[in-house]
């Protein structure tokens, strides 16, 4: 077999906070967690330049807590200060998987996670941390879908990952249309126009103003995380150029 070969040296990886829930109901399960940094820790024998943001929906997702009459600002705030607790969870998983980590979070909790400055950010990555970015923009009324296009953009990654329950983009929820047709390929005016449900509507345009090409694919399956970042088909490619 052919050694695998990365194509981007400079990546962020998005990632749900349900993503970290297993088959749980709630939380986090410390073997996915594990399992999961285990498989982020095999970038850095490619010596790959890595960002990730993490959700929080596995502790608290500020729309729900709209339905439940908060108010719009505090139920954002509380769902950034979830991603607060996931990134140091992962921070302390990549640890025990011999990743160096830094925890930057949109707030300064002082004693607890660094404050994001991008000049800092930029300097970690050059000295070989793994980077984790916690508390979305930092901003209410912005997903982390589209504090994860901003990262990308301030770190100058060359691609943007987002890992998800699906192998890809489809046309319909192929969860219950057996009819859903998977998309190799989409431009992001495709993406648009067809409302797929990619990605937010800020951050799909902010990804297309910047030119900033988005894999999305399964996390489910191991090893689908290098294979994004060497290149390989996997999940469906928003904006770029197509995979050979």
């Amino acid at each position: 077999m052919a050694e695998e070969v990365p194509r981007y040296k400079r990546v962020l990886l998005k990632l749900s906070g349900e993503a970290l829930m297993g088959r749980a109901a709630y939380g986090i399960d410390p073997a996915l967690l594990s399992s999961l940094a285990q498989e982020l820790a095999s970038l850095k024998k490619f010596e790959i330049k890595t960002g990730i943001v993490i959700g929080g929906g596995n502790i608290f997702r500020g729309i729900s807590g709209v339905a439940q009459g908060f108010d719009r600002v505090r139920a954002d705030q509380m769902g950034m200060l979830a991603t607060v607790l996931n990134a140091i969870a992962l921070g302390e998983a990549l640890g025990q998987h011999g990743v160096p980590t830094k925890i930057l979070s949109a707030f300064e909790i002082k004693g607890v996670v660094e404050a994001f400055v991008r000049e800092n950010a930029l300097d970690y990555l050059e000295e070989g941390y793994f980077l984790v970015f916690a508390a979305g923009t930092g901003c209410p009324f912005f997903t982390t879908d589209t504090a994860a296009v901003l990262r990308a953009l301030e770190i100058k990654a060359e691609v943007m990952l987002k890992a998800t329950k699906v192998d890809g983009v489809y046309s319909s929820d192929p969860m219950k249309d057996p009819k859903a047709q998977k998309f190799d390929h989409l431009s992001y005016e495709e993406v648009l126009e067809k409302n797929l449900r990619v990605m937010d509507l800020t951050a799909i345009s902010l990804a297309r103003d910047n030119n900033l090409p988005l894999i999305v694919f399964s996390m489910q399956k191991k090893g689908n995380i290098i294979k994004a970042v060497c290149g390989e088909k996997v999940g469906t490619l928003v904006g770029g150029e197509p995979h050979d």
